[in-house]
């Protein structure tokens, strides 16, 4: 059994504790928010990205957008499709891509699962 009272072992345990905390996301979160991310744009409640977009196994899709493909090549930042998830207008004034975070219709958190998606595609 391990003693917390020993004053060697709490520096230990601090950084071990710490060490698991900086991880990245392990592979299982990461398909885990994908797969959430799938859900909300094939939801016509929520994500709704088959009214405008085609993508793969998506059934009744729209031909508005482009079609949702090779994403990580053509949006090799992030934070770039977070933006134009969040509130397309800021770069393109004149588009007709709802303003998903900026209205309020998916939070961050879901607006970073369906990136997770997107960069699958």
């Amino acid at each position: 059994m391990i003693s917390l009272k020993k004053p060697v072992l709490l520096p230990a345990l601090a950084t071990a504790l710490l060490l698991a905390a900086t991880v990245g996301p392990c592979p299982a979160r990461a398909q885990s928010a994908a797969d959430e991310g799938q859900k909300l744009a094939f939801d016509r409640s929520k994500g709704n990205c088959l009214t405008c977009h085609e993508i793969k196994g998506g059934g009744m899709a729209g031909n508005v957008g482009p079609a949702l493909t090779d994403i990580k090549k053509k949006y090799p930042n992030r934070a770039d499709l977070v933006e134009i998830i969040t509130d397309e207008t800021k770069r393109n004034p004149l588009t007709v891509m709802p303003p998903f975070g900026r209205n309020h219709i998916l939070t961050d958190k879901e607006i970073d699962a369906v990136v997770d998606y997107l960069q699958t595609l």
